[in-house]
């Protein structure tokens, strides 16, 4: 009997799909920002609050994946008129939209050992899919991930009314990630 519990215990743990190592992010060393042209100057905001729940294992990209929730009203710049009207009704609405959140449908390794990360992007209630390529630098159980990729605003509706032609707010915007965790 308890060689029979034993292999089905031994069964269970093995037919388990693996889940990647869960990294902690250290947010002292990491950031969250963005860059558009605004007036054919750069603007550039970054997100002082959010967090990410990550596993990943390079070994095991089907069973990583990556959430985050971004808190838009965290969101700060150099120019504070600017940010209070994109955080307004013409831009993220954080009345009614407090949060962004991105979430992998897959990550994939590519041929020059950096990967991507495919998922989808939720902005004001709309969601749209998202690919960012990514660099991972590891040392001993901690990692540096820093990633681009450039987004259509008015694709999530940020921008309406007057903002929502391309000038003088373009509508492409460069979004940067560089951030630091820790595997836990």
């Amino acid at each position: 009997m308890k060689r029979l519990f034993g292999a089905a215990a031994f069964l269970a743990l093995t037919a388990a799909p693996a889940l990647g190592a869960h990294w902690t992010v250290d947010s002292s060393k990491s950031e969250l920002s963005f860059t558009v042209a605004w007036s054919n100057e750069p603007f550039v905001g970054v997100f002082h609050k959010w967090k990410a729940d990550i596993n990943f294992d390079p070994a095991d990209l089907a069973h990583s994946h990556v959430a985050a929730t971004i808190y838009l009203a965290s969101e700060a710049s150099d120019s504070h008129d600017n940010d209070d009207g994109l955080k307004g009704a013409y831009g993220f609405a954080v009345d009614k939209f407090p949060t962004a959140r991105f979430k992998t449908t897959k990550l994939e390794r590519l041929a020059d050992g950096s990967y991507m990360a495919n998922g989808n992007l939720t902005i004001r209630g709309v969601t749209q899919p998202v690919r960012m390529p990514f660099k991972l630098a590891f040392n001993g159980n901690q990692v540096r991930m820093t990633g681009t990729t450039v987004l259509d605003r008015t694709a999530y509706g940020v921008g309406q009314g007057e903002w929502a032609a391309p000038a003088p707010v373009a509508h492409a915007v460069t979004v940067r990630v560089d951030l630091t965790a820790t595997k836990s």
